[in-house]
């Protein structure tokens, strides 16, 4: 077991943590409860079924993790924990969050992801694990091909169900959670509330108690925010513009859809602007070349939704073009807290439509009138 990492912090022993979790969360750097810890850790610790609503970066893992850590039994070699998350991308991030925690506690965790070699994670599964972090269809392939039993699972978290949802993982999830025991304690965490999973923690979740954490309207201080109004169809002209006037460099493109984001990135490669699409219709092997090159700097324009940018770690991004308006406040800080990171200055363009309008005046209160700049564009275009 890894040695202590003191000291141990006093707010986490009063929600019931023990001393091995304090260990282990004192060795990721946490030396206080953010909210959605200090209001999940307690009923997880109990045993109950919780329904989580928060944002991502919120220290969710943390959350569920140390209560999923404490419900293994090293001795019994089977998986006895599931966590299923939409992305590759997040999956990593939960998997080794869960795995530094198996560390201290003294069980395995293995990683179950759509785009990897299936032959690694027969010899992985061969080996034997405690608990498993997957994306849904990966996970029902090895139920499929009997290379994965569930039946002393008695631990079910599912990240992110929202955005599982929007990629079409309803079906897989419904399976797999007919699959595994009944009796069980399982947590939901989610973004939103949408009737999709009201109507999932109906079928599946007993007596959950519903927790809710409000976003910090908060945005990186280093992030200049710059708006501009413009119509739909000339939105594409407002991008060209800004990228000859300013160069931009790194910069990252959001998209409300998956049509959108191949279009745009049609324009901008047809106009010899080196551009790469993400989304949850590429497949995995697609989407570790994109952020391989972009991550080192032979991608200069990465055009992504929502969805495919969750998880996503990018270093030094240098702008955040909001090409179509967030449809609430948290998406757009989310969005933009994408650069300005590590003390590093950045900007944030995001341009307003004639259909946005809603939308628009919803994230100016949340963030601020005079946290924003109007960057005004040509009359017309040449």
């Amino acid at each position: 077991m890894p040695a202590a990492v003191a000291p141990h912090s006093e707010a986490f022993r009063a929600l019931g943590v023990g001393d091995t979790a304090l260990d282990a969360i004192a060795a990721l750097g946490y030396t206080e409860p953010t909210p959605i810890q200090l209001e999940a850790l307690p009923r997880m610790l109990a045993g109950e079924d919780l329904i989580g609503l928060a944002q991502t970066g919120t220290g969710k893992t943390i959350a569920f993790g140390v209560p999923l850590a404490r419900a293994i039994d090293p001795s019994r070699n089977e998986v006895q924990a599931v966590v299923l998350v939409p992305t590759r991308e997040l999956a990593k991030q939960v998997h080794g969050v869960i795995e530094h925690l198996g560390k201290f506690y003294g069980f395995t965790t293995i990683g179950l992801v759509g785009g990897s070699r299936v032959r690694s994670d027969l010899a992985a599964l061969e080996h034997g694990a405690h608990a498993v972090v997957g994306t849904p269809g990966r996970v029902i392939d090895h139920l499929k091909r009997g290379t994965l039993r569930l039946e002393g699972v008695h631990f079910v978290v599912l990240d992110e169900a929202d955005a599982m949802l929007d990629i079409g993982f309803a079906r897989d999830i419904d399976y797999i959670l007919r699959t595994v025991p009944k009796q069980r304690q399982t947590a939901l965490f989610s973004a939103t509330m949408p009737t999709s999973i009201a109507r999932l923690t109906y079928r599946h979740m007993r007596r959950a108690e519903t927790i809710e954490i409000e976003p910090e309207q908060r945005t990186a201080s280093g992030v200049r925010q710059l708006y501009c109004e413009v119509s739909e169809r000339e939105k594409y002209m407002a991008l060209r513009f800004i990228y000859e006037q300013n160069g931009l460099g790194r910069t990252l493109i959001f998209r409300n859809t998956k049509i959108g984001v191949d279009r745009l990135t049609d324009q901008l490669c047809a106009a010899g602007v080196h551009a790469r699409a993400i989304h949850g219709d590429l497949r995995q092997g697609q989407r570790d070349r994109v952020m391989t090159d972009f991550r080192s700097g032979d991608l200069e324009f990465l055009v992504a939704t929502n969805v495919a940018a969750r998880g996503l770690d990018i270093p030094d991004i240098e702008n955040v073009i909001n090409y179509d308006v967030p449809q609430n406040a948290e998406e757009y800080i989310h969005r933009i807290g994408r650069t300005a990171r590590a003390g590093k200055l950045g900007a944030s363009y995001t341009f307003v439509g004639e259909w946005d309008l809603d939308f628009w005046d919803v994230i100016v209160r949340a963030v601020g009138e005079d946290n924003l700049e109007y960057l005004k564009l040509p009359a017309r275009w040449d």
